[in-house]
């Protein structure tokens, strides 16, 4: 008898377990400082630098004007947040949470309109900065994308000079990705995803790659990666309209979910199947 219960016991033991779901851990949402009111205005570039030392001040500055240090100087006027007390996160048009992404991993979003990227953990923004996207003649694909192969330092193919520091592609077949690069202050690239070095390498260490069977079948896929809108290329910047108003570009919560809505059941369905080969 004792010997049925201890075989009995074993047996429930090990059926709990292989039916036990894993557990999804949220990462800590970042602590952020809220400035005490957001507005802009500008400033000539050379003067502003002269008198601004702060680094997190000038970080905020560069993103706002979506540039980076080397062509920063170029620039013969900038737009310069009031108070610049807070954290990046509210200088820039993504909302800190979109609910509709509770169930979703990991998820990268490069907005063409604001020339912005966010990353998302469970619903909540993780990381978000400045891009330069594809030029007029070169735009940059949208839509659904997964993150596939990565290296440290490549060259372009449209021009072997070129280095390209931090790249993870996203379009394998289209030649796009993510990489570091001069950032001037408005789409420039040829179709591909530029970004300050930071940020270039902070999603290089953070997005999944691929996992191959061989080199012609996929196993598993990277990590999500939705671009969408549209720039208007004739067109002033559009960042200059927040001196006149604060919000013009804020992308709402529902202008995301909108966006991903469509892409949900897919996204899910391949982050399901990431998940069941690690168990």
């Amino acid at each position: 008898m004792k010997k049925y219960i201890l075989i009995l016991s074993i047996f429930m033991v090990l059926t709990s377990c292989k039916n036990e779901k894993p557990v999804m851990r949220k990462k800590v949402i970042p602590t952020r400082v809220k400035p005490k009111a957001i507005s802009y205005h500008f400033e000539k570039t050379k003067s502003w630098l002269t008198t601004t030392k702060d680094s997190s001040k000038i970080w905020i500055v560069l993103a706002a004007n979506r540039t980076d240090r080397a062509n920063i100087v170029k620039m013969d006027s900038i737009i310069v947040p009031t108070d610049l007390t807070g954290d990046l996160a509210y200088y820039l048009p993504f909302p800190l949470e979109v609910a509709s992404l509770s169930d979703v991993s990991k998820i990268i979003f490069f907005s063409y309109a604001t020339q912005t990227f966010a990353t998302y953990e469970y619903g909540d923004l993780i990381r978000t900065g400045p891009t330069n996207m594809g030029r007029k003649s070169d735009k940059t694909p949208t839509g659904l994308f997964f993150t596939n192969w990565k290296a440290e330092k490549t060259t372009s193919t449209f021009n072997d000079e070129w280095d390209l520091k931090w790249n993870f592609n996203v379009a394998n077949k289209l030649g796009v990705g993510w990489h570091q690069y001069e950032l001037p202050g408005y789409p420039a690239s040829h179709s591909c995803l530029r970004l300050q070095e930071r940020d270039a390498k902070y999603l290089y260490d953070w997005a999944d790659e691929w996992v191959l069977i061989n080199d012609e079948t996929i196993k598993l896929k990277g990590t999500p990666v939705v671009i969408f809108g549209s720039y208007d290329f004739d067109g002033t910047k559009p960042w200059y309209q927040l001196v006149d108003n604060p919000k013009a570009l804020d992308l709402s919560e529902a202008l995301i979910e909108k966006e991903v809505q469509p892409l949900l059941s897919k996204i899910l369905a391949e982050q399901e199947k990431r998940a069941n080969s690690k168990q």
